[in-house]
């Protein structure tokens, strides 16, 4: 591929021209497994190359932390070279948080079967956008209470961490009911219309609902973000 502007050829295909320095892509779409990661580049409404990068994950240990690691990296330095005004991805928790943590750039979760699809169909809309605000500083509220003791504060602190929560705001609790099961379990539940959720704590009769604002703009949006939010809540064991 050449450069669109000045025709010098590019090493790889939607490169940033260093000649003229020029970007040949605006956007770059990143659909994330944990063994491959998928790389769409976009100018505008034209798909300009697809890159993919692999990697053969490790079982556990260190190996695993160190090859997740340079995965990540890998996939950090194809975005940097294309230098986009926009990164969007979709898929693996893990990837998606490592390879944003060794960027510069603003990173958006797009929501959708068909990520790249999605972008384009969305072009001008407001995205998910990322929160930086450490998650502790997201916990606010007249009600500081939290049922389950260490378990509760762990699933605040694991709702809190999502890059794509404001804000938690803990609700009263109830402790008239039933407690038709036994030990702590969280759950995030539907999204309203505009894109809220909130997250339930259980704890033998006890019940507290508790406020979730995201950064998504409607029901749909906000769905991708409660799946997002109760796998998080499934990999912490705090949910079946």
């Amino acid at each position: 591929m050449d450069c669109g502007r000045c025709g010098t050829p590019l090493e790889k295909p939607g490169d940033y021209c260093l000649t003229c320095n020029t970007a040949n892509c605006d956007t770059v779409v990143a659909v994330l497994e944990r063994d491959r990661a998928t790389l769409t580049m976009l100018d505008e409404e034209e798909v300009v190359a697809t890159t993919t990068v692999t990697t053969i994950p490790e079982e556990e240990g260190e190996a695993k932390v160190v090859e997740l690691r340079n995965f990540a990296g890998l996939v950090a330095d194809e975005i940097r070279r294309k230098r986009p005004e926009e990164v969007y991805a979709a898929g693996d928790r893990d990837v998606l948080r490592e390879a944003r943590a060794q960027l510069h750039h603003e990173f958006y979760r797009v929501a959708g079967e068909n990520p790249v699809e999605r972008v384009l169909e969305r072009r001008g809309e407001r995205s998910l956008e990322v929160v930086e605000t450490p998650p502790r500083e997201k916990v606010g509220g007249t009600h500081s209470t939290l049922i389950g003791d260490r378990e509760g504060r762990r699933a605040i602190s694991v709702i809190a961490d999502h890059p794509h929560v404001k804000k938690v705001i803990p609700g009263p609790i109830d402790a008239g009911g039933m407690g038709s099961q036994k030990g702590f379990r969280a759950k995030v539940t539907r999204a309203d219309a505009n894109g809220n959720v909130r997250l339930l704590l259980r704890d033998g009769s006890s019940v507290q609902e508790n406020r979730i604002v995201t950064t998504a703009m409607d029901t749909e949006t906000g769905e991708f973000v409660r799946e997002d939010l109760n796998e998080a809540l499934r990999e912490a064991e705090l949910q079946d």
